[in-house]
C-alpha cells in the first residue's frame, strides 16, 4: 500500500508541472503505459498474501482510474492554454462576418399547400383538417359509392383492418365533406379540407402512393355551377398568372355534373410532352355540384340546398409552376432537390 500511495504522490507531481504534450505523452508511457508503472504493480499481486490480494488489486484499479483521469484533464487544460496562446498572438478582425447558420426549408409541397390557403382564405373559405384512418363507410359509402360500385376500382385502397366497419387509409379527402356538414349543419359552408391521401398505385413520375389532397366544398342555398367555375377560374388566375384554362365532362360518384379542369402545360407551352401525356394540357382537379345523395348524408336537404365540391393535388400543381417532371421527387428526401426549395 505504501507503495501505491508513494506512486501516486510522484506522478500527480510531475503531471502538474507538464505543460507540453511531448512531455505529457512521455509521463503516460512511465506511468498508465502498457508497461507503465501502474501495470507492473498488477504484476506483483502474485507474490502476496491471498488476504492481501483483494484489498491490493482494488487499489491500484482506483490509482489507474485516477491517474488516467488527470492525464485527460491535463490533455484537455493543454489544449486550451495552446488556443489562448495563440488568439493572443495572433490578430483578430472582429469585422468580419460571421458564418451563416444552416436553416430548414418548408418542403416544396408545404409551401404550395400555404398558397393555397391564402388564395381560398381570402375566398372566403375555412381551412379544416380531418382524419386520415378512415371506415369504408366514410370514405366510400356516405358518398354514393356502395361496395358494388365499378367507381372503387379507381381508387386502389389500403385496407388497415378488416372488421364489420373496415377501416382504410383514406383514398381522398373527400369523407370531409361529410364530416364538415355534419359539424355545420345547418349553416351554409365555405371550407377547405386538405391532408395526407393513400392508394396502392404503380409508382411513376406521375403517380405516388401516397400524396397531399385539397378538397373544397361549399353549400348553401343558391350556389350553381356557375359559382364553381368562377371560384375555380379565379384560383386558377391567382395560381398561375394569366394562363389559359379548360373545363370538360367528367364523371364523380359525389359530384353531379362533374367535371375536369387544365391548365395549359408549363414544360412544353402546349405542344406535348411526357409529363402531359402529349396532351398540351394537365389537369390540377376535378369537380361539380354535390350529388343529392352526399348532401343527404351531409344532413342538408338538397330540395332546399345545394352546393360545390373540388378536389385537387398541390404536388401537381407544384409540378406545374415549377417545371418538375417527376412526382417521386417529393418523397424522396433529396437535399439537392429540396433545397432549390
Amino acid at each position: 500500500m505504501d507503495d501505491l500511495n508513494e506512486l501516486k504522490a510522484r506522478a500527480l507531481q510531475q503531471l502538474d508541472s507538464i505543460w507540453d504534450n511531448a512531455k505529457l505523452d512521455e509521463w503516460r508511457i512511465e506511468y498508465i503505459g502498457r508497461k507503465g508503472a501502474v501495470n507492473a504493480l498488477f504484476e506483483q499481486v502474485r507474490a502476496l498474501p491471498k488476504e492481501a490480494r483483494g484489498a491490493f488489486g482494488k487499489n491500484a484499479n482506483e490509482l489507474k482510474t485516477v491517474l488516467e483521469n488527470a492525464f485527460h484533464a491535463r490533455e484537455g487544460a493543454i489544449k486550451q492554454r495552446e488556443l489562448s496562446e495563440a488568439l493572443e498572438a495572433e490578430p483578430l478582425d472582429v469585422t468580419l462576418p460571421g458564418r451563416r447558420p444552416q436553416r430548414g426549408r418548408i418542403h416544396p409541397a408545404n409551401q404550395t399547400l400555404r398558397e393555397m390557403y391564402k388564395i381560398f382564405g381570402e375566398m372566403g373559405f375555412q381551412v379544416y383538417r380531418t382524419r386520415q384512418v378512415e371506415t369504408d363507410v366514410m370514405n366510400f359509402q356516405m358518398l354514393n359509392i356502395p361496395p358494388y360500385h365499378p367507381a372503387r376500382d379507381n381508387w386502389n385502397t389500403f385496407y388497415i383492418a378488416e372488421t364489420d366497419n373496415r377501416v382504410l387509409l383514406r383514398t381522398h379527402t373527400s369523407p370531409g365533406q361529410i364530416r364538415v356538414m355534419r359539424a355545420m349543419h345547418p349553416n351554409p359552408i365555405r371550407a377547405v379540407i386538405s391532408g395526407m391521401c393513400y392508394r396502392y398505385e404503380q409508382m411513376s413520375a406521375r403517380y405516388e402512393i401516397q400524396f397531399n389532397q385539397v378538397e373544397g366544398l361549399a353549400v348553401g342555398r343558391n350556389i350553381t355551377f356557375g359559382d364553381l367555375k368562377g371560384t375555380l377560374t379565379e384560383f386558377a388566375r391567382r395560381m398561375f398568372g394569366e394562363r389559359p384554362v379548360r373545363f370538360f365532362a367528367d364523371h364523380f360518384p359525389f359530384t353531379e355534373p362533374s367535371a375536369q379542369m387544365d391548365v395549359k402545360c408549363i414544360i412544353c407551352e402546349g405542344a406535348g410532352c411526357g409529363l402531359c401525356k402529349f396532351t398540351g394540357w394537365l389537369e390540377i382537379l376535378g369537380g361539380g355540384m354535390v350529388h343529392p345523395v352526399v348532401l343527404r348524408n351531409g344532413g342538408y336537404d338538397p330540395d332546399e340546398w345545394s352546393g360545390f365540391a373540388f378536389g385537387m393535388g398541390p404536388e401537381r400543381i407544384t409540378m406545374l409552376k415549377h417545371g418538375i417532371t417527376d412526382v417521386r421527387y417529393f418523397w424522396g428526401n433529396d437535399l439537392r432537390f429540396l433545397e432549390q426549395f
